[in-house]
């Protein structure tokens, strides 16, 4: 795995950039898909108290229910971005989380390409190019080293 470290202007936060070779991915696909369904129960625990805070009279006859709900509320906000952020400072990018789409960044004869990943799936089978999509997807061949 390439590794490239770029530093902010601050030097406060170091973060990291890597290509994935297709053994690479795999490699990194058990904890990768943990980390996805992690961000599915906690956009899915949002949803539910926000649901709850919108929908229940309760939270709209109590300035101190509202407050408690609307706090709790905020903290599974942050907990959820702090979950895609977790899964993301891998070098893995989400695409769509509802479609359960993610992406690796890999090199193909030199070009920047995507390792594809879509929910369900057990490993890395296929690859798009930079600006392709889901709908661009390709089959990688069994003896595919042409990717890093």
């Amino acid at each position: 795995m390439k590794r490239h470290i770029l530093l902010t202007r601050s030097f406060r936060n170091l973060l990291m950039f890597s290509y994935f070779s297709i053994k690479d991915a795999n490699e990194v696909l058990p904890v990768v898909i943990k980390k996805f369904k992690n961000i599915l129960n906690m956009k899915n625990e949002v949803f539910k108290i926000q649901s709850e805070l919108e929908n229940n009279p309760k939270y709209m006859s109590s300035f101190q229910d509202y407050v408690i709900k609307k706090q709790e509320l905020n903290l599974a906000l942050s907990n959820f971005y702090k979950s895609i952020e977790d899964l993301e400072k891998m070098g893995v990018m989400i695409k769509s989380i509802d479609e359960g789409l993610l992406d690796f960044p890999s090199q193909r004869f030199e070009e920047e390409v995507w390792l594809c990943w879509k929910d369900g799936e057990t490993e890395i089978k296929f690859w798009h190019g930079k600006d392709e999509g889901f709908m661009g997807r390709k089959p990688l061949s069994v003896s595919d080293e042409s990717l890093v």
